[in-house]
């Protein structure tokens, strides 16, 4: 894959000095370290390695700069989301999957902002209880169903717009796990449903955690600390319809690897939406979901200042997982599960993969195929050098046909 002209290391090089300065003082450790990794991944300041093509008639020489593996970092979550995708692969059952979005109100986002692991947390546990809760009811579905929530906290612009999306298979095991109970095969529950339950369970859990005192409130927000003002904060929301979105289903398990490869391990931006940047402003595309067909992708254009901000209000919180899993596929039971699932739905177990290869890091030096054209022959690791340093081969510089 070719390297994008332009990447968000670029630009946080280029105005990150600047943007820190401005803004000192101001900026959280965590976003700090967000913006020294991405600015220093795959250069000589993480190390790397040196490697050549064994077939002396070629003899290319490549130089392997290290990531910096943060989970913000739009260069390193591709090999991240590619083992976590394999390990869910084996996973799959033989049905119907749904997408569910629940989303956050515009006026709960300043909160979320200030008390990010708090409510980002309950709005995951939220959403993950409402659809299990609805689906367990004998009148709905009357089954225990599993699901996988991947949290995001962005729209397209970069704004601050926390929402979770939700992957749950079409039906579940019965309460006294003896048969699979599917649902229609076009429909998990209706959407009305789920918003009403969800509403509801978010906001009793921010009252409690109001009264346990694990929010905080700053700014324009300070006097919710007051129980009565937070109260008073919280009731117009239990009137307004909160948005909750059902998918069709995907057609297979294909789909579902490939919705799952581009949502799990997402960052707010990624280096192929970015058009241009100069000390004018930082111009990338957007999707404006209002508007369908091809002309619902837009260019943006911000001050550099003002991307940077909006980029840095997405790095979450130091041991948040983003991505959790609940009900059958909760962590301590899911392999029991999905075998029982596997067995009552007459699925053949996935069979072992013998070209599997072990978990190793992604910048672990390792024999790989030869880029140059009907060479064919592998490229060896001949140096391995540390972070700072820089390494004492070069690469092949570009031949030139003057024939």
């Amino acid at each position: 894959m070719a390297r994008p002209v332009l990447e968000l290391a670029d630009i946080l090089r280029e105005h990150g000095p600047a943007w820190r300065e401005a803004n000192r003082g101001h900026v959280s450790l965590e976003q700090l370290k967000v913006m020294s990794a991405i600015e220093r991944c795959r250069t000589a300041a993480l190390g790397g390695h040196v490697a050549r093509c064994e077939n002396p008639a070629c003899g290319h020489t490549h130089v392997a700069f290290n990531s910096c593996r943060d989970r913000h970092c739009p260069k390193c979550q591709a090999a991240a989301s590619r083992r976590w995708l394999f390990d869910r692969e084996a996973e799959l059952l033989p049905v119907p999957y749904f997408h569910v979005v629940y989303t956050l109100p515009g006026k709960l986002r300043d909160i979320a902002y200030q008390n990010k692991r708090v409510v980002y947390a309950l709005l995951m546990k939220a959403a993950a209880e409402t659809t299990l809760a609805i689906a367990a009811n004998p009148k709905r579905l009357g089954a225990r169903i599993g699901v996988t929530v991947v949290l995001h906290t962005w729209g397209s612009t970069l704004a601050h717009h926390p929402h979770v999306h939700m992957i749950v298979p079409g039906g579940g095991l019965s309460p006294d796990g003896s048969r699979w109970v599917a649902c229609r095969s076009n429909f998990l529950v209706h959407v009305n449903l789920l918003a009403r339950l969800f509403s509801g369970r978010m906001l009793a859990m921010l009252a409690d955690a109001h009264e346990a005192g694990r929010l905080a409130f700053f700014n324009a927000h300070a006097g919710l600390a007051d129980k009565t003002a937070f109260k008073r904060f919280l009731a117009p929301l239990r009137r307004i319809k909160w948005v909750v979105y059902c998918k069709a289903p995907f057609a297979g398990p294909k789909q579902v690897l490939r919705y799952l490869s581009r949502y799990t391990h997402r960052v707010a931006i990624s280096n192929s939406r970015l058009v241009a940047a100069d000390d004018a402003g930082v111009a990338f595309r957007w999707k404006d979901y209002r508007i369908v067909g091809p002309d619902r992708w837009k260019t943006m254009r911000l001050p550099p200042h003002e991307f940077i901000r909006r980029f840095l209000q997405h790095v979450l919180p130091k041991g948040l997982h983003r991505i959790r899993h609940y009900g059958l596929f909760a962590n301590a039971s899911r392999a029991e599960n999905i075998a029982k699932a596997r067995a009552l739905l007459g699925a053949e177990p996935p069979a072992a993969n013998p070209q599997q290869q072990p978990d190793v890091p992604p910048d672990a030096p390792r024999a790989a195929p030869c880029p140059r054209p009907r060479c064919g022959a592998r490229m060896i690791v001949i140096e391995v050098f540390a972070r700072g340093c820089e390494p004492s081969w070069r690469p092949t510089p570009a031949r030139c046909d003057t024939s």
